[in-house]
Formats: C-alpha cells, structure tokens, sequence
C-alpha cells in the first residue's frame, strides 16, 4: 500500500499520461483522485482501449472513461473481509479507503497471501491491579483471565500475529509472574515476548521510557485488557500514510439523556429535546506512535497517554485519530468480562 501514490492521477489528465501511468505503475491500474485525494474512480488498460475504440484521443481527459464506482474496502477491514470481497468480485487489487472516502493505500490480493513479519514492536500494558474485577484478579492478573477458551492477553497477542506483528513486549508488574510462566519467549504461540517490570506505576506513556533503546520505529502501544479485531497493519499505514507522530484508535460512545431536555433563553423556552443522543469520541486504548514521541516522555515518572497527546496538541505535532468500527471491548468490570464471554465465539476465530 506504501506506493499507491505512484498511480494517483486527476480526472483532467490526458489519456496518454494515464497510460505512462498504468504502463510504469505494474499494478495495471490507475486511481483516480480530487485535490485532496478522495477517491473519485479507477482508470485501467481495459477502460483506455474502450475510450479509443470509441473515438476518443490520447490527448482527450480521462474524465469521461473512468470507472466511477469501484469496490473499496475501508480503512478498519479485516484482511480476511478484503480477501472475501476480492475473490467474489474476481479483483487482484482493491483501493482502501477511509471513513470520508480518502484514499489511504491499495492492496494486492497477492500480496495479502504472502506472510511478511513487520518489525514494528507491539507494547502491551499488562502490569494493572484488574481491582474492579476482584474477586477474579486476587490471584489472576487481569489480561489472563480467561475470555472463551483463552486469556485476554493471548487474544490480543494472536490478533497482532494475524497481521504479521510479532515483536512483543509485555510491560508488567502485578503478578507477573504468572503471565511470564504462561508465555515464556513466546516461542510456542510463534512471537517474540520480551518483558520489562514496572517497579512502580509509570502511566502508559511513562513505562516508554524504560525501552527507549528499543524503539527505532513506529510501534503500537495498547493496554492488555481489551478486546478488538482491528485491522492492525491498517491501523499502521494509516498512521505513516499520514506522516502523524501519534495516532489514537477511537471508539464513538453514544449518551443518552433520560429527560426532555429544555433550552432556555432568560425564562423563556426556546425548544426542547426530548431525550436527546449526544456522540463523543473516546479513547480506544489503542495507539500508535513515532519514535521521536520519546523525546517528549520524561525518564522515571508517571506520565499517562491523555498528557502526551495534550502536549503533541500543545506544541502543534501531528496527532490524528484512527475510528475503530469493529468489535471492541474494554474489560474493566464484571459486567463487561461477562459479556465478553458471551460474545467471544460470535466475534473470533478460534
């Protein structure tokens, strides 16, 4: 997907640039884009060649010849849903797109088939108390408790594996021991774990800065008590398409107010809503960061995600949000690990 934009053309251009583009392209096809790239249609050989036979120029536009309703997938589709959609429509290439229609990447089915571990490192924040699950974490730390036939953290660990992210590792502290007997080096679930031990609480941002050495890259931080199917490598290209240094998942969180809610003018009424839905964005636990994000995060203190993202917002660095449609699950309480439960075998592949 990385190269997609060596085939973006304007619907003004002539017919024989799109063809140069589609001949040095090797993907056979051309994708035709506005001035700020939503995706606007398709142009391929075939298309070309039916515009000539009808009289049309290489020096006509290509306005009139494009394909203008091409199948896409979204940004947040699993590499199994792009597969599906490809193979019932018989396409080798599908252009992503992402929730307003911009284009952010086109895959190649070929591709997809082809397992490429990506080296990006995967932090997993796994060292909580769980102390709104007690009883069930007094003995058990929170991401290995047990949702469907597995712990939470194997979930997790495996989903990333899906999508060819293998460098884990796990930041712990309560009880890790139990977490380190059960995953070792990660050999047996076919990832690499490395673990690093929180001696006291250090956010979620703050525990970076004890792996410093280890972040050459953008990498994934997410905490270890969440349920999702993601398209993770999505999530990455989206966040290096848009050349952001913190990229946040959010879940859209709908309120509901009981009442009729009445607007006001001194003492006059103006209107009333009768229980209004009001729609906010939340955080999804779920994030992806530059490496130069560490030059922000202080050595040996506690320094949470929310006040990392204020100061890139502060001092005007790129911050971008990446909106999670698919399942999605924070465990937090008991109510929510029992329904996780009843959900997991309708949502994951086990």
């Amino acid at each position: 997907m990385k190269n997609y934009k060596t085939i973006l053309i304007k619907p003004t251009a002539t017919i024989k640039e799109a063809l140069k583009i589609i001949d040095n392209g090797a993907m056979q096809i051309a994708l035709v884009v506005d001035a700020d790239e939503i995706l606007l249609g398709t142009l391929t050989d075939g298309d070309i060649r039916r515009g000539l036979l009808n009289n049309f120029s290489l020096e006509d536009t290509i306005e009139t010849i494009i394909f203008k309703n091409p199948t896409v997938c979204r940004v947040e589709d699993t590499k199994e849903k792009i597969l599906e959609i490809a193979v019932a429509k018989k396409l080798y290439q599908i252009p992503i797109v992402d929730s307003y229609g911009k284009l952010v990447g086109i895959e190649k089915v070929d591709e997809l088939l082809k397992p490429k571990i990506k080296s990006n490192r995967v932090i997993l924040m796994v060292g909580g108390l769980g102390t709104r699950l007690r009883p069930l974490t007094e003995h058990t730390p929170k991401p290995m408790l047990k949702v469907g036939n597995k712990p939470i953290l194997e979930t997790i660990i495996l989903n990333f594996k899906k999508y060819s992210f293998t460098n884990i590792i796990l930041c712990v502290s309560y009880k890790s021991e139990v977490i380190e007997e059960y995953f070792s080096d990660g050999l047996k679930f076919g990832v690499n774990i490395e673990y690093i031990h929180e001696n006291k609480r250090m956010g979620t941002a703050g525990a970076l800065s004890l792996i410093r050495d280890k972040l050459k890259e953008s990498f994934f931080v997410m905490n270890g008590d969440l349920l999702t199917n993601i398209n993770f490598e999505h999530m990455m290209k989206y966040h290096l398409s848009n050349s952001s240094m913190a990229t946040m998942g959010v879940r859209e969180y709908d309120f509901q107010v009981p009442y009729g809610v009445v607007n006001v003018e001194g003492n006059n009424i103006l209107s009333i809503d009768e229980k209004p839905v009001h729609k906010f964005f939340v955080s999804g636990g779920v994030y992806v960061l530059s490496d130069e994000i560490l030059d922000f995060i202080p050595d040996d203190e506690f320094y949470d995600m929310p006040t990392l993202f204020e100061e890139l917002i502060e001092k005007n660095k790129k911050s971008i949000s990446f909106p999670i449609h698919e399942y999605w699950l924070d465990i937090g309480r008991i109510e929510e690990f029992e329904k996780a439960n009843n959900e997991f075998y309708e949502v994951f592949n086990v």
